[in-house]
């Protein structure tokens, strides 16, 4: 992945995606989606930002090769010179992909802890106000090639993500309950 891409927080700073370019306070909730029953704010660090460059509500499978990732699942499932992670949508999603306005806003690091483990975001316990205005992230598909990142187009994610929890990759998947069965 390159670090030249736009779209990523800069020092001091973490970054949350929205398609609401209104919001003008964050404040602590717990999600419909969430396992978790305290309330959050949260936003992601530079590493996680391209599993946001998404509409909201798309499943998407991503993997990457990590520490521990062999050859061997880095070339089956990523290709052989192909990048060091790819991320997967379904066909149904093409279109919401090209036509979302995604924003992403700049918080003040200092007010969040890591949460997960490993740490997968960035979560704080009290209302946040944004740095700025939000900024428009842009053609998406531009900002995947930018990072280096396959973008795949599938008629089905299980196949995919079941590959892929199988292997030596990291991985992460977001809004799977939205794929196909």
């Amino acid at each position: 992945m390159r670090d030249d891409c736009g779209m990523r927080p800069e020092p001091g700073q973490v970054l949350h995606f929205s398609e609401d370019p209104s919001i003008e306070r964050f404040v602590p909730h717990v999600a419909v989606t969430s396992r978790l029953s305290e309330p959050y704010v949260w936003a992601v660090g530079h590493d996680r930002c391209p599993d946001y460059w998404f509409p909201r509500a798309c499943p998407r499978a991503m993997a990457w090769v990590g520490p521990d990732t062999s050859e061997e699942d880095a070339a089956r499932i990523i290709g052989s010179g192909c990048g060091r992670r790819v991320h997967a949508i379904e066909y149904a999603w093409l279109q919401a992909l090209m036509d979302v306005r995604l924003y992403a806003y700049r918080l003040p690091a200092a007010d969040f802890a890591p949460i997960g483990n490993p740490p997968h975001a960035v979560v704080s316990k009290a209302p946040v106000f944004p740095l700025g205005p939000p900024e428009p992230v842009g053609d998406l598909f531009e900002l995947h090639e930018e990072a280096g990142i396959q973008l795949r187009v599938l008629s089905n994610l299980w196949p995919f993500w079941n590959e892929v929890t199988a292997s030596s990759l990291e991985f992460s998947g977001i809004r799977l309950r939205n794929a196909r069965r």
